[in-house]
C-alpha cells in the first residue's frame, strides 16, 4: 500500500463536494443503484483503480448481487449472468471509457435507445464521467 499522495477531498473541498453532489443525484436516478455501482465497477477495472473496485464491489454484494455475477463483470460480454440492459451499459461505460479510441461509436450508443430514456442515457454517461474522475484521483493521490 503506498502512502497518500494529497488529500484531494481537503485540499479542494469546493471542487469535491460538487462530485459528492452529482454522486449523490445519480444514486437517485431512475437507472437503479445497482446499475449505477456496476458501471462504476466495471470503470473502476479498467482503470485500474484499487480503492474504488473494493467500495463498488462491496456495494455490489451488499445490494444482492450475486457472487457470480459479480465475480464476471470482466468478462460480461461472454457471460450469461447479464440482461440486455446491463449490456447495452456495460458497452456504453467500455466505450466512454475510450474515447480516444472508439469516439463513442453509434453501434455503442444505439443500444441504449432501446432500455433507457434520454435522461437515463444522459445520467449513464455523467456516471461514467463522474467515475473517471474518482479513478483518477484517488489512484492519483494513492488512495
Amino acid at each position: 500500500m503506498s502512502t497518500l499522495r494529497f488529500a484531494y477531498n481537503t485540499l479542494s473541498p469546493e471542487a469535491y463536494a460538487g462530485f459528492i453532489a452529482t454522486k449523490k443525484a445519480l444514486s437517485r436516478s431512475s437507472l437503479g443503484k445497482q446499475l449505477v455501482d456496476l458501471v462504476y465497477l466495471r470503470l473502476s477495472q479498467i482503470n485500474g483503480c484499487a480503492f474504488c473496485l473494493e467500495m463498488h464491489s462491496a456495494a455490489l454484494r451488499a445490494d444482492g448481487m450475486p457472487p457470480a455475477k459479480l465475480d464476471s463483470v470482466a468478462g460480461w460480454r461472454v457471460s450469461g449472468h447479464f440482461d440486455e440492459r446491463e449490456r447495452a451499459a456495460l458497452a456504453w461505460t467500455e466505450s466512454l471509457a475510450d474515447v480516444a479510441r472508439t469516439h463513442a461509436c453509434d453501434k455503442d450508443f444505439a443500444p441504449l435507445k432501446a432500455h433507457f430514456s434520454d435522461a437515463e442515457i444522459s445520467d449513464l454517461s455523467f456516471a461514467v464521467a463522474l467515475m473517471s474522475a474518482f479513478n483518477r484521483l484517488a489512484i492519483g493521490a494513492r488512495q
